[in-house]
């Protein structure tokens, strides 16, 4: 008995051990392929794969790894096999096997080592799925309708459709869609993608996307196969003149449908002019102006098999070039979520307006019931004047109003297609019977980027200021980073995303977004260097403007420092180039860019003072402070690619423009020619400045930022600020701008109930009145950059450049203001990050949590030394010998750590 009850005991500790080693065992999850999980249609042929340790364990690293990729599925024959590779790397490692064909799908399985010597498993299999890739592959022909195009007003919108039979058994089927305008396809009456507003918006005419679906589960034996054109940016309204037609005059389809049966055989159904065409419903539909749709015309099944299509007039074939497709590189735009309105308003006017409480960017859902003929308007604004009524002369041109015509069968339900607006009123007439609040829904649209970031603190306030951010990104981030969604702009302003793209970087994973966004930036790019105004390029031509047009560079750096993205880099560095050779030709040999006109500090703080004490800064000092930092940064860049004679160059370059710099714009002491908040900022970021006077500098901008008791800063100065107070010793008036209610500061348009980034300052004044009307956008989140100094600064979340990406994080945080505590979590390519502080009296606990295969060095402020605990017990000796070494520094490996001490008082 006593034999026996040993040998459970044994099999039990066998069985607790093999359980514990189980639970400690490194796991391998999450793996993307170029940023995507399990893509189709891709065009890359050497892909980055990714992958995140998951472990229970501390101090876990990877040692090794090895990528195994297979055919058909992950049992199928061995592609290629990378073998045990020595690394600790676990982002964008490229696929090395050979090259793969057009449409080719692969599976992939990642296991590592880790620093104990232990193997995972394999993960998870994932897949990737190669697009077309050879031009002559493209066998469908482009299609349009019979109307008359040159037109210089919105037309109805053309469908299409083509019936054809599949009656062998499907292995697979993919379709391969784009077109001029956008497009809304169909299968068997199914929408075949939740995709908005394809194939999206590119410089056209060299580069337009194809999208590649999987429709395996819709092909029936009998398909018919239908599809909806809008004029979209291609063809519609565009720019602030009346402008159409940019692109083209005429939309056309291109549609290519590969069929794999089971049997081996396969077969292609292609646009062509056997597809048969007419209008429908949309009588127009307008980015800027909005839709009008006839319920009257819809044509029930006219996407189905056994449509009667009898009226319908044959397709004509387009003569238009293929040679600048390229696959999908954006994350697409999708309805990301709905909201419900919060209350019904009627205005003095007598005006029926929906509040949903939000701005936002997107449609409403519309239900209703009527009698046929009759018409419902729907008009969109941001706010509503000081007298409660709605408003829209802010919107400039743009009508902003969808038109429903009701069919009289019930309840109906609408939705706009090729449409958006920027809103969070809504004006409804033509209703009959009383609205409810039901009759209509928001549906939130942008960029389908997974969000990554969060803030949040003591101080209510800040936290409506962090969703006024995200929700200003989120409203912009529509397939290209726009400055506004809501008049008769919507651009993607170079200035705006540059200034604002690391705040995006925390806020949501934007990699796949500016990467398809930078090589439109190169396509549009000048002969002679010049960056336009706005990519894509709308204004034909007009650019160079010193901030806007350096988003060549620090997009792209920053996409590095954010994803240890280093193929951005190498995409990019012809552009870079470009535009820093444009910079040096109009500098000329005294390296000072001057006379060219330029936005300068976009929106700075005026006044109406006899005196003028508001904030005007010398263009040509900004001009020559961005030639020097983005000519500095170029360097860096040469470097990291290994062009080490490019790199000495540039650093001797932008050294040279700094003495310049220093020669035409700044006094012996250390002050600048243009005393601004601005310029002092520009000058201690960007290091432009001896040593030995940046202290008198600092003082200055101090100085001035306290004899004005606010910020006087515009779009370029704005996002430097609050950084360059904080790292010259002033972080409590970086705190006090923070912390301001009044105008001009972040919080007065929190104080003022807005829900968005405002354009300027005082969008809405204390009085209810509105800035001009040319430029009042209510959602415009270039000022809304004071995020990444609140993740990087006030949390501690930052980023060592020497090893990006999060591969060795800098935990630093920074109580100040009041805040008793606040806290940031950032999803990186490596796993969840957090950085969370409190404080009870003089009592500090800080929170970290540091994901598996990165280290991070944390820094403890105003720490008492012999005061700190971890997890609530003495500080381990390793880490007590650390911290004597390092005063108030340790460098930690993976984990999840709560430290306690006590802070030192100010006495």
């Amino acid at each position: 008995m006593k034999r026996f009850i040993l040998k459970r005991v044994y099999f039990l500790f066998v069985f607790i051990v093999a359980h514990l080693v189980t639970l400690a065992k490194t796991e391998i999850k999450d793996l993307v392929c170029e940023y995507q999980t399990n893509p189709i249609g891709i065009d890359v042929t050497h892909p980055r794969l990714s992958w995140k340790l998951i472990s229970t364990d501390n101090n876990v690293m990877q040692t090794a790894y090895e990528i195994k990729v297979t055919d058909a599925k992950p049992s199928g024959k061995t592609i290629w096999r990378s073998g045990k590779i020595k690394s600790d790397q676990s982002v964008n490692v490229a696929y090395e096997g050979p090259e793969l064909a057009s449409i080719q799908r692969v599976y992939w399985q990642v296991k590592v080592w880790d620093n104990d010597g232990k193997s995972s498993s394999w993960s998870d299999p994932a897949t990737w799925e190669m697009g077309i890739l050879n031009l002559e592959q493209w066998t469908a022909s482009w299609i349009t309708d019979t109307e008359s195009h040159k037109q210089n007003k919105s037309m109805p919108s053309p469908y299409f459709r083509k019936e054809f039979d599949a009656s062998k058994k499907i292995e697979s089927a993919r379709i391969y869609v784009t077109s001029l305008g956008l497009y809304q396809l169909f299968l068997n009456g199914e929408k075949v993608s939740t995709d908005l507003f394809t194939p999206g918006w590119t410089s056209y005419n060299k580069r337009l996307q194809y999208q590649t679906y999987d429709v395996t589960s819709l092909i029936q034996s009998e398909n018919a196969l239908g599809a909806i054109l809008g004029d979209g940016w291609y063809r519609g309204y565009i720019g602030w003149n009346d402008q159409r037609n940019y692109y083209g005059d005429r939309l056309a389809l291109l549609l290519q449908l590969q069929i794999n049966y089971t049997d081996g055989t396969s077969e292609q159904i292609i646009s062509d002019n056997s597809w048969k065409t007419s209008n429908g419903p949309i009588l127009f539909s307008d980015i800027y102006n909005g839709e009008t749709y006839d319920a009257r015309k819809a044509m029930q099944g006219w996407n189905s098999v056994a449509f009667d299509d009898s009226n319908w007039v044959q397709a004509q074939l387009y003569s238009h070039t293929k040679k600048n497709l390229v696959a999908q590189e954006g994350e697409p735009v999708k309805a990301i979520e709905e909201i419900r309105p919060i209350k019904l308003i009627t205005t003095l006017k007598g005006e029926t307006v929906f509040d949903l409480g939000q701005n936002m960017v997107g449609w409403v859902r519309l239900k209703v019931k009527g009698e046929r003929g009759s018409k419902i308007t729907l008009q969109f604004a941001e706010v509503l004047d000081k007298a409660g009524n709605f408003y829209t002369d802010n919107l400039r041109k743009a009508k902003c109003t969808d038109v429903y015509i009701l069919n009289g069968d019930g309840e109906e339900v609408y939705e706009p297609h090729f449409t958006f607006h920027g809103f969070r009123y809504v004006k409804i007439e033509g209703l009959k019977t009383p609205p409810t609040l039901d009759q209509i829904t928001g549906i939130v649209i942008h960029s389908d980027m997974p969000q990554t970031g969060s803030f949040a603190c003591s101080e209510p306030l800040i936290n409506q200021l962090q969703h006024n951010i995200q929700w200003g990104q989120k409203g912009n981030f529509l397939d290209v980073p726009t400055d506004c969604p809501q008049r008769d702009e919507r651009l993607g302003w170079t200035g705006d995303a540059q200034v604002f793209s690391m705040t995006a970087a925390f806020n949501f994973n934007v990699a796949p977004f500016y990467t398809k966004w930078m090589k439109d930036l190169a396509a549009d790019q000048l002969e002679n260097g010049r960056v336009p105004h706005v990519i894509p390029d709308v204004l034909k031509g007009d650019g160079g403007s010193t901030a806007w047009a350096d988003a060549a560079l620090i997009v792209p750096w920053t996409t590095y420092l954010a994803y240890g993205d280093k193929k951005i880099l190498e995409e990019q560095y012809p552009s870079m180039k470009a535009w820093i050779g444009y910079m040096q030709e109009r500098a000329g040999k005294d390296l000072l860019w001057t006379k060219d006109p330029h936005f300068g500090d976009w929106l700075a703080f005026a006044t109406n003072r006899s005196d003028y004490p508001g904030a005007t800064t010398d263009k040509d000092l900004i001009a020559t402070a961005y030639f020097a930092h983005s000519t500095e940064l170029l360097g860096k860049i040469a470097s990291i690619l290994g062009k080490a004679d490019e790199a000495q160059s540039y650093a001797k370059l932008a050294e040279d423009i700094k003495q310049a710099f220093q020669g035409e714009f700044m006094t012996p002491s250390g002050r600048l020619v243009s005393h601004t908040q601005t310029a002092y900022s520009l000058a201690l970021m960007f290091k432009l400045l001896p040593e030995d006077l940046v202290p008198e500098a600092a003082a200055y901008l101090a100085e001035d930022v306290k004899k004005m008791g606010h910020l006087t800063t515009g779009f370029v100065g704005t996002p430097l600020l609050c950084m360059a107070l904080s790292n010259y010793g002033y972080e409590d008036l970086a705190f006090m701008l923070l912390n301001r209610k009044k105008y001009p500061s972040w919080l007065y348009p929190v104080t003022q109930g807005a829900t968005t980034i405002w354009e300027r300052w005082d969008g809405q004044k204390p009085d209810g009145s509105f800035q001009d009307i040319g430029m009042n956008s209510f959602n415009h989140y270039a000022y809304g950059a004071i995020g990444e100094w609140l993740y990087r600064y006030v949390a501690g979340i930052d980023i060592d450049p020497a090893n990006p990406g999060y591969k060795h994080i800098l935990l630093a945080p920074h109580p100040g203001g009041g805040l008793t505590h606040a806290e940031a979590e950032l999803e990186s390519m490596y796993g969840k990050i957090k950085s969370a502080w409190q404080i009870n009296k003089q009592e500090m606990q800080y929170e970290i949590i540091i994901p598996a295969n990165t280290t991070a060095t944390v820094s403890f402020p105003q720490l008492t030394n012999d005061s700190l605990q971890l997890n609530s017990e003495q500080l381990p000796e390793n880490l007590s010998k650390q911290l004597t070494t390092g005063h108030n520094r340790l460098t930690l490996g993976s984990g999840h750590y709560t430290f306690n001490y006590q802070m030192q008082t100010n006495e």
